[in-house]
């Protein structure tokens, strides 16, 4: 197959060289952003006259009769074409002949391939924050029927203070609706048209990059050719954006797999996102939310991976590029489909409510209400404390519970205590008086669900 550059070339390109070198094994799949470039980019020839509309006429026919061609499977790929872009111009010219030799006309693979990847990011970024909003209607599904289940709240894996599951799970909300912002803010960089920058130069012929951009859809037009054949930051960013999604599914997931276990006995997450083991058959394991949390690790690597590639990398366009697409695929399939499964487990997730309040009221978890209920009685704060923790110390020697405290153990501590305090020492009373702006009590809760019913 004669290679588009064979006139500087007096021998063959190696066989091994076109296996080494070839991308069309992973590119293809930016076929139909190839194509859709390609055809505003005839068009434009066209308008400016750089060729005749008949050939650009033919040009977009057989563009569309290839997308038919690949769309039905009937489509050959050849190594020997290198990518994309060459594997639709060589069978275009096939097609059309001559004619079809005039659509490379004031462009360049780099800049060509430029475009592909932020048409085919631009689509996918739509589509990830399509799969976030049902997750976070998931979440928030969930949260709605567990306004009133209280479980306990930790730090450092420790039972800290009671909170309402539904608070919980709306922290998760939180983390989202901040990932939702980033893509979003990330579609601003992504959507910048780099078509007409050509190698890096741009081109002395008479294009117009602005009729591509809105035949395209683009906000805005690369004002360095050098920076636009040679820009990966939108794929960067990409990645970083995903990176933090990706975080906040395993920590959910890493929740889900331990309150599965017999020591916490807080959920149990349906068989149909369960699997079993080979050898003891009373094995139940939260595979799912376990493989989520691992892919986590592999599109951290993909982020490592591409940054870098490019942290070398002098201007403008060098072949290491061409190693961008491997890690930034797997990553939009990864996150994708761990968006994908999340959604699809939770609702079938049966929540043991019993057990969630009997373990919140347990670990001295209201010790802070008693220290805030002496605050209120006009004792300092750090005094408060002081007593509360010596109340705790007492009871841990004892063996027993800050509720099975009778009062006149409690005002051995403090004279301000009075038999009042048992109303802090109950979880859910604890729950309800947390009523500050943001805080876990029902009211504050549900004013959260209302607010996120409208938003999302």
């Amino acid at each position: 197959m004669k290679k588009p550059w064979s006139g500087r070339f007096t021998h063959k390109t190696s066989g091994i060289v076109e296996s080494f070198t070839e991308s069309i094994s992973f590119d293809k799949r930016l076929w139909k952003h190839d194509i859709r470039g390609s055809i505003a980019h005839a068009k434009m020839l066209a308008k400016q006259g750089i060729i005749p509309a008949k050939d650009a006429g033919a040009i977009v026919k057989g563009l569309l009769e290839i997308a038919a061609e690949i769309e039905s499977g009937k489509f050959r790929f050849r190594n020997e074409l290198e990518d994309i872009h060459m594997n639709i111009e060589a069978e275009l010219v096939s097609k059309i002949g001559p004619a079809g030799k005039k659509l490379h006309t004031a462009r360049s693979r780099n800049d060509q391939v430029a475009l592909d990847i932020r048409l085919y990011l631009r689509e996918e970024t739509e589509d990830v924050l399509s799969k976030i909003l049902q997750f976070q209607k998931t979440l928030l599904k969930t949260a709605e029927r567990h306004a009133d289940t209280v479980m306990p709240g930790y730090t450092h894996l420790q039972r800290a203070q009671p909170v309402l599951l539904a608070h919980h799970l709306l922290a998760y909300i939180e983390m989202i609706e901040r990932d939702k912002g980033r893509f979003t803010d990330s579609l601003k960089r992504l959507n910048v048209l780099p078509l007409g920058s050509c190698a890096l130069s741009g081109t002395s012929l008479p294009n117009d990059r602005t009729f591509i951009a809105k035949e395209l859809g683009f906000k805005a037009v690369s004002g360095n050719s050098i920076d636009a054949v040679s820009d990966r930051d939108f794929a960067v960013e990409f990645l970083s954006c995903a990176c933090i999604t990706i975080m906040h599914l395993s920590r959910l997931a890493e929740e889900l797999v331990l309150w599965s276990t017999e020591e916490f006995r807080f959920i149990e997450i349906s068989d149909e996102f369960t699997t079993g083991s080979s050898i003891m058959p009373q094995k139940k394991n939260p595979d799912v939310a376990e493989l989520v949390r691992g892919k986590t690790g592999r599109v951290y690597g993909n982020l490592v991976s591409l940054l870098t590639l490019m942290k070398g990398l002098p201007l403008s366009y060098n072949r290491d590029m061409q190693e961008d697409k491997l890690p930034l695929f797997d990553t939009v399939d990864t996150l994708k489909s761990c968006l994908e499964i999340m959604t699809a487990m939770l609702p079938g997730i049966t929540f043991n409510c019993k057990r969630m309040l009997a373990t919140a009221g347990e670990g001295y978890s209201t010790a802070t209400d008693i220290a805030e209920y002496l605050v209120r009685k006009g004792i300092p704060f750090r005094e408060a404390h002081e007593i509360t923790g010596k109340i705790v110390l007492h009871c841990i020697k004892k063996n027993i519970e800050l509720h099975e405290l009778d009062l006149k153990e409690l005002k051995s501590f403090s004279a301000v205590i009075s038999k009042d305090i048992f109303l802090c020492l109950d979880p859910v009373a604890s729950v309800r008086a947390r009523s500050s702006y943001g805080g876990t009590s029902p009211s504050q809760v549900l004013k959260q669900i209302k607010r996120y019913k409208k938003s999302l």
